[in-house]
């Protein structure tokens, strides 16, 4: 390629689905680092009109989406003068990802409720940097059938999901034997039982190395974010159940491995931080050079790996006995756990009852081995119904 040509490429055009939130922030922060690979097309958040504004007015987007519709005229008052659209509603976020303008979209709103924009982009075949994990959790063979029929490319942003693909660069023809997720263990690692069952929000929501979100602070501290990041690479590297395995790594150094049938090992390292895993999912196959502090072997004399505990945090186990069953179970999974983390975050349900009432959700809930979306979506809604009863 010619520097001419090179500097007349036209910057990556993104949706940020949820730019309000911990993965939207960050992947501002890329793209504020790198506006000739990247630009923020549309903007969408569910009810921070205040930073949504203020976003808009720094990256001037095309159109700016509030999933709250009672902040509509706020935002559209607010950006009247600098000629971006404002639309509002669930239905706008659903449909924003329709326009022709968007390259390529982040899928980064929170638990369910990001599963519609997702499905809609796709069928729009615009390539997805998934960040919400429930969308394959809940649906993961239905987003995964049409993503293929639609040749559409889901780069993954999680961390370990990356740090997986990543390690298969180049390895796309060699056969996976198993992989390996990494978990730091959370802010109760090596805790039992009885301390457990007075731990407070505000004790769960200290996560030691990442800073996340609330909800996916709480999962992580449950590891029902490891749970869910299981049945997510079932879906995104079409593994089976057992070739899917955790170990707990307290420094959070190594993101994840993955082992070949020769016995062969890979393991993508670095210091924790999403903007990495993000600007990868934007920018690949390039790697764009960056100014984030680097790895020191001499800081981490000793990287150590031990076994979860899923007797104690059983949420775990619970996700790996939704991923055996398959069906709709891991969407019963999904939603219950939605429904029990807010309550723990309201002070409505102690720490450990949250995988006892999951527990029940998914004993109680009637199977369906294969799922359409609509089932899917009763079945949500039906979960979520019963978990409050059980609370």
């Amino acid at each position: 390629m010619t520097k001419t040509e090179h500097t007349e490429k036209q910057p990556k055009r993104l949706a940020i689905m949820g730019s309000t939130g911990s993965i939207g922030t960050q992947a501002l922060d890329v793209i504020r680092e790198n506006p000739q690979e990247v630009e923020a097309e549309v903007l969408v958040a569910h009810s921070n009109a205040d930073l949504l504004i203020k976003q808009a007015i720094e990256f001037k987007p095309n159109a700016v989406v509030i999933g709250d519709e009672a902040k509509y005229q706020q935002v559209k008052e607010a950006l009247f003068t600098h000629d971006i659209k404002v639309f509002a509603g669930a239905k706008s976020i659903e449909q924003i990802v329709e326009m022709e303008t968007i390259d390529m979209v982040l899928a980064s709103i929170v638990g369910y409720a990001g599963l519609a924009s997702t499905i809609n982009a796709i069928k729009y075949k615009k390539n997805i940097a998934l960040a919400n994990k429930e969308t394959l959790v809940v649906a993961g063979d239905i987003v995964t059938k049409l993503a293929y029929e639609n040749a559409v490319n889901l780069y993954p942003v999680d961390s370990e999901h990356s740090a997986i693909f990543q390690c298969l660069v180049g390895e796309f023809d060699n056969q996976i034997e198993k992989i390996y997720l990494t978990a730091s263990g959370g802010p109760f690692r090596g805790k039992d039982k009885t301390f457990l069952a007075s731990v407070k929000k505000e004790q769960a929501l200290k996560h030691p190395n990442w800073v996340m979100g609330a909800k996916i602070t709480i999962d992580s501290a449950s590891l029902m974010n490891k749970g869910l990041e299981v049945i997510e690479a079932k879906w995104l590297f079409n593994l089976k159940p057992e070739q899917i395995d955790v170990i707990v790594h307290p420094q959070s150094i190594v993101h994840s491995i993955v082992q070949f049938t020769d016995g062969s090992m890979k393991a993508q390292m670095g210091l924790p931080d999403m903007k990495l895993p993000i600007q990868y999912a934007f920018t690949y196959p390039q790697r764009i050079k960056t100014n984030f502090p680097r790895f020191d072997f001499f800081n981490y004399p000793q990287l150590t790996f031990e076994k979860p505990d899923t007797e104690t945090f059983a949420n775990l186990a619970l996700a790996f006995k939704a991923m055996d069953k398959g069906g709709n179970m891991p969407c019963i999974l999904n939603a219950s756990n939605e429904i029990v983390v807010q309550a723990f975050l309201e002070d409505k349900i102690g720490f450990l009852q949250m995988s006892d009432v999951i527990a029940s959700a998914l004993d109680k809930m009637p199977f369906i081995k294969t799922p359409t979306i609509d089932d899917y979506i009763q079945c949500d809604k039906e979960t979520r119904i019963l978990t409050k009863e059980l609370i």
